[in-house]
């Protein structure tokens, strides 16, 4: 880990693709032991399934397009500037339900979680991942999944 700032200028990027997307990683575990940070960008049609982490914390705020989201018993229209806070325990899921791709920048902490996007990114790259080795990557990163991640496409 540096003990310097993270500039990330435009175009010097660095992350995964899901689904055609890019998830561009902002800050990692390789720059902090705080938190992870992430901008995100959710394919029309997308959800994440409703799930709960055991000890991650993670935030969305949503910079385009319109989301549904699923926090415990809470329902949320999601428009730009629209901030949610999920805190270890809380089952959600997370829905871009636009005909359009969605942004929001995205933490998780503690860091890390940057290694699941990447293994997901493989997973994923030539259509619908095997669910067996879905739910063994997600058990490995603090993910208990009760359903399924979907997308029209």
């Amino acid at each position: 880990m540096s003990a310097k700032p993270v500039i990330r200028m435009v175009g010097e990027t660095k992350g995964v693709m899901l689904r055609g997307h890019p998830m561009v990683f902002l800050v990692t575990g390789e720059d902090t032991k705080h938190t992870s940070m992430f901008d995100w960008t959710i394919p029309a049609g997308f959800a994440t399934g409703l799930h709960v982490h055991r000890v991650q914390e993670e935030t969305f705020y949503l910079l385009e397009g319109e989301c549904e989201w699923h926090a415990g018993e809470n329902t949320i229209r999601a428009t730009p500037g629209t901030y949610l806070f999920i805190p270890p325990g809380v089952p959600h899921n997370i829905t871009n339900v636009s005909d359009k791709p969605a942004r929001v920048l995205m933490t998780v902490s503690p860091p890390g979680h940057e290694r699941y996007f990447e293994e997901l990114a493989k997973l994923t790259a030539q259509g619908a991942p095997d669910p067996k080795a879905l739910s063994e990557l997600r058990d490995r990163y603090d993910t208990d999944q009760f359903s399924t991640l979907t997308t029209r496409t």
